[in-house]
């Protein structure tokens, strides 16, 4: 990666590939999509979250889905694009993506957890590694029914899964946006060590 000091000609691109995937990150699909169906403000129901699990407590499992799939294919997208420009232009847009989400400025920086926009960031980053995320998700959803333990044990395992089957930068990247869901998920950790966390489908 250039030295940020340097010829500000050179580095210029890196900075707009980490802007464009702000700015790209900062759409707020889960609100968007709640107040286009009628269902109104999602920040003022259930956890408050943007994210794709406040939207299902709209009793709406398509809109919950199709959220899921925009917030995963922006990170995808940006991490996929910027790549074909070289691997770190790949990672300074997929990284901002994932800050996007989780700060928009449309919204105070008041924004989700960032699980959806990780793992889809991951897939472009190692298809297999992603993939792995993703199925270890699935498989502690379906055996614990608690959300959030599964991004918390498939974004912990994603590092893992990189460093088999990637590389030191993407092994890195993949730490880098796994403390950062940890950090979001302060509150359920705590929840779930006090066995208040609520469980998928049985949310209040």
């Amino acid at each position: 990666m250039p030295d940020p000091m340097g010829d500000f000609s050179l580095t210029w691109p890196f900075y707009a590939a980490a802007a464009l995937g702000y700015l790209l990150g900062s759409i707020p699909f889960g609100l968007v999509l709640t107040k286009l169906a009628g269902h109104g403000d999602i920040r003022r129901i259930g956890s408050g979250n943007i994210g794709a699990t406040n939207v299902l407590r709209t009793g709406s499992k398509s809109l919950a889905a199709l959220t899921v799939l925009l917030d995963g294919g922006k990170g995808a997208a940006a991490f996929w694009t910027a790549g074909l420009l070289g691997p770190d232009m790949a990672v300074l847009a997929g990284g901002g993506t994932f800050l996007g989400h989780l700060f928009p400025v449309w919204l105070k920086f008041r924004g989700g957890k960032g699980v959806a926009t990780a793992l889809g960031v991951l897939i472009a980053a190692s298809w297999e590694a992603g993939l792995l995320a993703c199925l270890t998700w699935l498989a502690v959803a379906a055996a614990f029914r608690y959300s959030s333990l599964a991004a918390l044990v498939s974004l912990a395992a994603a590092p893992v899964y990189m460093w088999y089957l990637a590389d030191l930068q993407r092994t890195e990247f993949a730490a880098f946006l796994a403390v950062l869901v940890f950090v979001r998920h302060h509150a359920n950790v705590r929840r779930l060590l006090k066995g208040e966390e609520s469980r998928i489908g049985l949310e209040s």
